[in-house]
């Protein structure tokens, strides 16, 4: 039986007295490096702690702009919307190889890291919108393939086990110009070299409108759904489909929409949690509860078996109050896996 791993999907929340117009600038100007890579780490090693297998970075910056600014500067492209291969860095990888250095001097095997990279469809609707420019739609994957190879060769202390490229508007936005052979040569372009490598790709969409675009695309084997949100995106996951395309599952089995959570308190206790925050805890003590998380996983898992390799929270946990509140639930969601595991 395949094991099933935890991961997650990137964002976090900042500690208390950091502001996120700190950290823009911060990342912009490069002047405060040392206070900069201690947040990244401390927030890194938060995740690790909690008892996720394969953690992402935590993701401080925007999903866009932290491509488009580099893809933008003409001194780091060879030509429009084409980056040179040196310029092409993920800039927390830098931060976090302390803490991949530490974990393999503490446990004498090497951390693996997934990473996250924003898909050329989302880029390319960012700058363009619904005009149809194929070529430039091309560059922008190409760019991004640029990213993961350049992270993946420069990895010292950890190893990229999973890339997973995020393409939250496939299927939700009508504005997409683009036919199903041009978005499946894209992906295919934009995750080449992590396939070569040897890593999981993943591709994290919001709905599971188009997940077979996906699993026709041969550089992509793992198909994430944020389903603990929207449990009914698992009807539309028909298994034949990914069994005959050799594709897998990354489920979300821990909610993280905030807002709805809180309304539900909310409306329990007739107050407004976010002012009134005594109720907050419940969040993770009462409605996301390892329990809750094992029963989600469950029906999954009887569903699609060993289809399913990777689970964690439905999406990241930026909007979230405070770190405190976003480290129970991934250490609700790693006790859900362990006594999942337990009991199968």
């Amino acid at each position: 039986m395949q094991e099933i791993i935890f991961d997650d999907i990137g964002s976090y929340p900042l500690p208390e007295g950091v502001s996120r117009e700190w950290v823009q600038n911060a990342f912009k100007t490069r002047a405060e490096d040392e206070k900069l890579f201690t947040v990244i780490n401390d927030a890194f090693q938060q995740k690790i702690d909690a008892g996720v297998e394969v953690p992402t970075y935590p993701q401080y910056q925007d999903m866009n702009e932290q491509f488009l600014k580099v893809i933008r500067d003409s001194n780091c492209t060879d030509g429009p919307f084409d980056v040179k291969l040196e310029c092409a860095r993920i800039e927390e990888l830098e931060a976090i190889e302390t803490v991949a250095k530490a974990y393999k001097e503490k446990f004498g095997e090497t951390l693996k890291v997934r990473i996250c990279v924003t898909g050329p469809t989302e880029l390319y609707l960012k700058e363009f919108g619904g005009t149809r420019y194929t070529d430039i739609y091309s560059l922008f994957a190409k760019s991004i393939n640029k990213f993961v190879r350049n992270s993946m060769r420069s990895a010292k202390h950890f190893k990229i086990a999973t890339v997973s490229i995020d393409e939250p508007s496939i299927g939700l936005n009508p504005e997409l110009a683009f036919d199903e052979n041009d978005i499946i040569s894209a992906l295919t372009e934009a995750s080449r070299s992590a396939s070569k490598w040897g890593a999981d790709v993943e591709i994290h969409l919001h709905s599971a409108l188009y997940y077979n675009l996906a699993c026709e695309t041969p550089t992509i084997n793992v198909i994430g759904m944020e389903s603990a949100g929207t449990p009914s995106y698992l009807e539309l996951i028909d298994k034949k489909v990914l069994e005959d395309t050799d594709s897998f599952l990354r489920l979300g089995i821990a909610r993280t929409d905030i807002y709805s959570l809180a309304g539900i308190l909310n409306e329990r206790y007739c107050t407004n949690i976010w002012k009134d925050q005594q109720y907050l805890p419940e969040i993770v003590s009462q409605l996301e509860t390892p329990d809750v998380i094992t029963k989600r996983l469950k029906l999954a898992y009887r569903r699609f078996g060993s289809l399913v390799k990777y689970v964690g929270p439905d999406c990241g946990l930026g909007s979230w109050p405070n770190q405190r509140i976003a480290f129970i639930l991934l250490s609700n969601v790693a006790q859900g896996i362990r006594n999942f595991r337990e009991n199968l």
